[in-house]
């Protein structure tokens, strides 16, 4: 062993128990409408009740869950105007930066989503929805990132834990919808290639608008 290597600390308990949580809310490993326990949870990660009261209270702070006490916290579902909401934001964001970035699109952009779609497309092979929600999310932030907006970048990023969870319901309630996040990433990517402004802004439409499908109650 390396005496010059310095020892990996282990996160503390209650940062533990809140990244298990919220990365079952966001997978749906953990439904909205699924009842937590302090119990469950403490065994599950291997802590005491202390720090998962702690960790409950920051994702409640979050929106993610609803605390009972001496019953344990409520998954939350995903509610139609939340979804409105998420939609009507990233159209707003993500049509401005296609906008502005497609009369002269960085390269580094076009490589950056280049990559992003080929990481999707092993998510997709592995069938891993989780991972490829992230490199979903991915593609359309580098977008907003080349815009050069950062207060818009800033507002795009507190967008990131709906979408993921949003995303992945989507591909749950419809499977189909992989291959079709796929295509169409790779027509927004041309549009920008091409630098076809309205091409770019429509498909864009297009595509977030698709998560609509969450508040008609189909996923």
């Amino acid at each position: 062993m390396d005496a010059t290597a310095v020892p990996t600390k282990s996160p503390p308990a209650a940062e533990r128990v809140y990244l298990h949580v919220k990365s079952g809310v966001l997978d749906r490993r953990y439904e909205g409408g699924t009842l937590l326990t302090e119990g469950d949870l403490a065994d599950a990660v291997g802590v005491s009740r202390t720090p998962v009261r702690e960790a409950l209270l920051r994702l409640e702070a979050e929106g993610l869950l609803k605390l009972y006490p001496k019953k344990g916290a409520l998954v939350l579902p995903v509610s139609a105007q939340e979804i409105a909401d998420v939609v009507e934001t990233r159209l707003l964001v993500e049509q401005h930066a296609v906008a502005k970035v497609v009369g002269a699109v960085p390269p580094h952009l076009l490589a950056r989503l280049e990559e992003s779609l080929a990481e999707q497309r092993v998510h997709a092979e592995n069938g891993d929805l989780a991972a490829f929600a992230v490199a979903d999310r991915c593609f359309h932030a580098e977008i907003v990132r080349a815009a050069g907006n950062r207060i818009l970048a800033h507002l795009y990023d507190q967008l990131r834990d709906r979408q993921l969870r949003m995303g992945v319901a989507t591909m749950h309630a419809e499977p189909s919808r992989v291959a079709k996040n796929l295509a169409e990433h790779t027509d927004i990517l041309a549009a920008l290639r091409a630098g076809a402004a309205e091409t770019a802004a429509a498909l864009v439409e297009q595509h977030v608008s698709w998560v609509n499908v969450l508040a008609r109650g189909e996923a």
